[in-house]
This record gives structure tokens, sequence and C-alpha cells, in this order.
């Protein structure tokens, strides 16, 4: 199925149905497999033979999974875990030894800056932070010891852009690892790897389940590089559940369709807030004011569904208006179909110092929704002062 469309392969890549023949994916709910020998049971665990051992680190279902997503990214292999955080943990967590660098970008994730400026520092391992869009600012942070460029583009909550090729080509000639988190986007609307990059990573949690319903994360690459980061999860167990891993399986075959209609309803609402006095600015990247438009054209297939804007005033507007809300759902999750509100100083960034809030351009007055599959006008009644 290598030369079928990406929804085709959305829907029937990454699984073989048992001896059963059932139609739908199987779940298998079990810690450990059955050898049918010692020989073939020391063969397996010296890597030897291929087979299922023990599901910390191999199980059918999560297997399907990881086949799935490599398909949908272009990979040569996939390594599904408990959590986006996880995945981003093991990845630099291999990659990098005591006495090594990475560049960062300072437009990522709360967690993941905290992670990095924690546990990560702790293992002697430094962090330069930029800003996203500046590829000076990458080719100026390259040290002799720089292994890793890590990044989210578009950046959560601010759609930020960073051109791939580019950045790619920086990498490249320094023999550095680039290593972007897809989250926000999905192989329904960018694919990393094709523009340079080395690494794909995911939060599954959100638009890949796209219902709300577990926790999963994924890293996609080349076999190299995704062996090695296999072989520090198996020893290390940030395993994505046997059940969950079916949930976002199954998440994988409505990913196209999900995805074009959270990008038409952000950018209605986006247009619409654009237009209203109590919006100071929006964030979207699909409108054409946006200053990373052009490359997002570029290099997306769309604009996803995330929307961020200013209201005029501070945390008290902010919170007035997220508090109006009846419909839309007050959690710091994204890319559920339901419509979701937050503030993102005080929830998905609180943990950066007011510095940190600043340099990112996280303010008192930004709210973000991640634009769910309601019907448009009733999301828009429902934000209306």
């Amino acid at each position: 199925m290598k030369d079928n469309k990406f929804k085709t392969k959305a829907i029937r890549e990454g699984y073989q149905p048992t001896q059963e023949q059932e139609h739908s994916a199987a779940i298998f709910l079990t810690s450990s497999f059955r050898f049918d020998s010692a020989e073939q049971a020391a063969k397996r665990f010296d890597n030897k033979d291929q087979g299922n051992v023990y599901s910390r680190f191999t199980n059918p279902s999560v297997v399907a999974f990881e086949e799935k997503l490599a398909a949908l990214e272009g990979a040569e292999q996939c390594l599904a875990t408990a959590s986006g955080m996880s995945a981003i943990f093991a990845t630099i967590m291999t990659l990098l030894k005591p006495g090594e660098h990475m560049v960062a970008s300072r437009g990522m994730f709360g967690t993941t800056i905290v992670l990095l400026n924690t546990v990560i520092q702790k293992f002697n391992i430094e962090v330069t932070f930029v800003d996203l869009p500046d590829l000076n600012d990458w080719k100026n942070s390259v040290q002799t010891n720089t292994k890793l460029f890590m990044l989210e583009t578009p950046s959560n909550p601010l759609g930020e852009v960073v051109d791939l090729r580019a950045l790619s080509a920086i990498s490249k000639k320094n023999n550095i690892i680039l290593a972007v988190d897809n989250c926000i986007m999905t192989p329904a609307l960018q694919k990393p790897l094709a523009l340079g990059a080395d690494l794909v990573i995911h939060s599954a949690t959100k638009y890949i389940d796209g219902q709300g319903r577990c926790l999963a994360g994924a890293i996609a690459g080349n076999n190299k590089l995704i062996d090695e980061i296999s072989s520090f999860a198996r020893s290390t167990g940030p395993t994505l559940s046997a059940f969950n891993a079916w949930i976002v399986f199954k998440g994988l075959e409505t990913l196209s369709l999900r995805m074009q209609a959270h990008c038409e309803n952000a950018k209605k609402l986006a247009i619409w807030l654009n237009e209203q006095e109590f919006v100071k600015k929006v964030h979207y990247l699909g409108l054409d004011s946006h200053p990373h438009h052009s490359i997002a054209k570029e290099q997306q297939s769309d604009y996803g569904g995330i929307v961020s804007f200013e209201v005029i005033g501070g945390r008290k507007e902010a919170f007035r208006l997220i508090n109006n809300t009846k419909m839309i759902s007050i959690t710091a999750n994204l890319g559920d179909t339901k419509s979701t509100i937050t503030h993102p100083a005080t929830t998905t960034h609180v943990r950066l110092s007011d510095e940190e809030k600043q340099q990112s351009n996280i303010s008192e007055n930004l709210i973000r929704i991640s634009v769910g599959l309601e019907d448009i006008e009733d999301i828009i009644a429902d934000i209306k002062p």
C-alpha cells in the first residue's frame, strides 16, 4: 500500500487481522506473551527472532499504531510512548550526552520549556533558547558540541512558523539532528520529514486521538534514530498501553476529515474575531495579516485549528470572556472535537517566569481557543460578549 493516498493509508495501513479475521483492529490487553519453547524465548530476548516478548516494548496494538503513523509521516519507523512529554524526554536523553548542547525554540509548549530548564540541565546538557522564526538566531547559537535542534512549528499558542527547509540546511551543515513537534499540524497538514527534519514528535493525545480520550505520544524518523530511542524507551519504560494505542490507531482513520473541518471552523472564527472591537489582535496563520502566513502557505496544506487572540485589557478582561462562555469547555487540552478555551499565562505556560513569558509573548490578555467541530455559528455565539 506504499503508493496509496493519505486518506487510504490512514484507514488501511498498520494492521493485519488475526486468525479470527476481525474487521476492526483487536486490542491486545496482555502484559506478556507465551513462547513455543525455551529456545524461542531465548532468541526473542536476544533479538534473533522477531515476535512479541513483553508489552513494555512489544505489543501488536502498539505496533499497529506505530506502523500507521510512520506511513502517514513518511517515516521508516515510529516509536509510540505514553505521552507527548515522554516522547520529547526520550528523544533528548537518547541523543545527548553530558557536556553536549542543544538549541530549542522558546515558542514551545510551556511544560517542554520547564523540562529543558530543570530536568534536562541536571544532566549537564546545555540548552540555548532562540526565537523560532529567526534563522540567524538558530545559526548563531550553534556550538561545536551542538547535537540537537528542537522546535514545534507552528508554535502553541501564537502560531509562529520557521522555514523548515532553511533550518534543515543549517542543521545538516553542522551535523545536527532536527526534531520537529508536529502536534498542531499532524501529518494531514504538514510533513516535516519531507521538508528536511530528521525526527517528528507527537503528542497523540491531541488531534491524533481527536476526542480527548487518552494520553499518547510518538516519535517518527529513520530506522537508525528510532532504534536508538527505542533502546532507551525499552529500559526506562514510557510505554503506551495497548488500549490507548488502539484508541489513537482508530483516531488516525478520521484524521484527514477532522483536520479539514477544524481548519474551516478556525478560519471563520479568526475572521470574525478580527472584526470585533473587544479584540486587540488575532493570531491565526490563515489570516493574510499573520507575519508568517506566506511561509505557512508554502510548507503546510492548511492552517490548523488553533486560534489565539488578545482582548483589550488584561487578565481580568480575559477571564471575564472565558467565564462567560457556556458551551466551550474551559480546559487546557487541544485537538478535541469539542472546542476548548484557556488562558495560557495561567495554565499551559504558568510555570514560566515572567521574563520567559515576556520573551515568548505570552501576555495576560491572551486567550487560546482550540476550535472544535461544533457549528461555527454556535462557537461564535458562545464567545460574543
